[in-house]
């Protein structure tokens, strides 16, 4: 079915949207513009939504707001937004009634005509697909980059050829219960994250799954063998299953050898690039790199991969150089909302580094970063909500010895302007919080974007 097709199918039926954000806005939009009933609701109430609530009831949208905007909602159709689980009670109660209960992102898979390569994971998720979309453009293939990286697609569908290539970064939220699965799958690695949305660790791994999960035998699903639960999950694919690693060499995909990537196909063995040649830093970079080298193979020459390789300079807020100031560099890593995100920003420096951590609590265990931190860091700074956690973690490690510093901080703010009074020349100051933002900001680009604008106010 194209999206047409879907948007026809709609005739007659009521269509309820939850969440007016940035996903579901451009879907409440196409609703409205092709005549489907639409009601669009939303917890905030009028005036948080400023024009939007005008512009959409102007397209013939009944708006439903504020707090009870769930409480006997009826609908033909429910879009949940990726935020929402998708068993609150209210929408069990509207499936009892007979609503099918659906996504954006589902729908694109139901509709898009194109192939889809698909990413997920707990870290690396948005660098490996901008790289497979980047590898793609510069091979001269049309790509549609979306999905969790920010951009829907579903409303651009109709503008989407055969022959073009769908690249999406897909969150566990969105697989929760997506019922169709990419026909090239990616998992970059998985560790504790989410668990404050998620009951437990083995909801968040059933999630990652679905990105595989309903592929056919003619698919392809690339794991990484580095990392145990998705060389582990490897075992479950019903598609053809390749590898990656930085770690071992893999019989069926990348794997790194004396300072190049190789990739190994049919016993056949190729080496595609030089790691020195990739611009992003830090090692992780090199797994991600391998993991999307995989997923594009056979679709872009070697000689485009080590262009793209030298040319990409990363993404916003991913250990992102803002400025260098009397000698200190400093980075922004607001990306970094877990502990494995961090450790991983934190090993891409070779000397010491002025840490800046700390913010919303989603119960992660803090114990792994301590020994990282030991290693790594010569002044830790925390503030937000987790800092007296992350400090605990530290000190109750069995290798601590009073090193690093650690100082508490009320403010993102006063964070950096003690940094800036304590750094010296030839010194890094990152801000790698190893937490979510909500506690201070809206989420971590609004975070990384105000440190940012803090450190460039810095003066020379």
């Amino acid at each position: 079915m194209d999206l047409k097709g879907y948007l026809d199918s709609l005739c007659g039926k009521t269509v309820a949207v939850l969440g007016i954000g940035v996903s579901n806005t451009p879907l409440i939009e196409l609703l409205c513009k092709n005549g489907v009933r639409t009601i669009a609701c939303d917890k905030k109430e009028r005036a948080a939504l400023g024009d939007t609530a005008a512009a959409l009831e102007a397209l013939g949208a009944e708006l439903r707001l504020g707090p009870d905007y769930l409480k006997g909602i009826v609908a033909d159709v429910i879009f949940r937004t990726p935020g929402m689980r998708p068993d609150v009670p209210e929408l069990l109660d509207a499936k009892a009634r007979g609503s099918v209960v659906t996504s954006e992102m589902q729908v694109f898979f139901e509709v898009c005509p194109c192939p889809i390569i698909a990413v997920t994971g707990s870290d690396g998720k948005t660098t490996t697909t901008t790289v497979i979309s980047e590898f793609l453009k510069a091979a001269e293939k049309r790509v549609w980059l979306g999905g969790n990286l920010g951009h829907p697609l579903l409303a651009e569908a109709d503008q989407i050829a055969c022959d073009d290539y769908a690249v999406v970064e897909l969150s566990s939220f969105q697989l929760l219960d997506m019922t169709r699965s990419p026909h090239i799958a990616v998992l970059t690695n998985l560790a504790p994250n989410h668990l404050d949305v998620h009951r437990d660790m083995a909801e968040y791994i059933a999630a990652k799954e679905n990105i595989f999960r309903h592929q056919s035998a003619g698919d392809i699903a690339v794991f990484n063998l580095d990392n145990d639960i998705t060389h582990e999950l490897s075992a479950k694919a019903p598609s053809h299953v390749r590898l990656f690693s930085r770690q071992s060499e893999v019989s069926d995909g990348a794997f790194v050898r004396d300072g190049a990537i190789w990739v190994r196909k049919d016993g056949a063995e190729r080496e595609v690039l030089q790691t020195a040649d990739i611009r992003i830093p830090g090692q992780h970079n090199v797994e991600n790199y391998c993991a999307a080298i995989t997923a594009v193979d056979s679709l872009v020459p070697d000689t485009v991969i080590r262009t793209v390789a030298k040319e990409f300079a990363g993404v916003e807020h991913r250990i992102e150089l803002v400025r260098e100031r009397r000698g200190v560099r400093w980075y922004n890593d607001s990306i970094a909302s877990s502990p494995t995100r961090t450790i991983a920003g934190l090993r891409s420096f070779t000397e010491k580094v002025i840490l800046i951590a700390g913010g919303y609590d989603k119960h992660i265990p803090f114990a792994p970063l301590a020994p990282e931190i030991i290693e790594h860091v010569k002044l830790l700074i925390l503030c937000g909500a987790t800092a007296d956690a992350i400090r605990k973690a530290v000190t109750s490690f069995e290798g601590y010895r009073g090193e690093p510093e650690m100082v508490e901080c009320k403010t993102l703010q006063e964070a950096v302007d003690l940094a800036a009074a304590r750094a010296e020349a030839g010194d890094v100051v990152t801000l790698s919080p190893a937490c979510a933002a909500f506690d201070q900001f809206a989420n971590f680009m609004e975070r990384g974007k105000v440190f940012k604008q803090m450190v460039h106010a810095l003066k020379e």
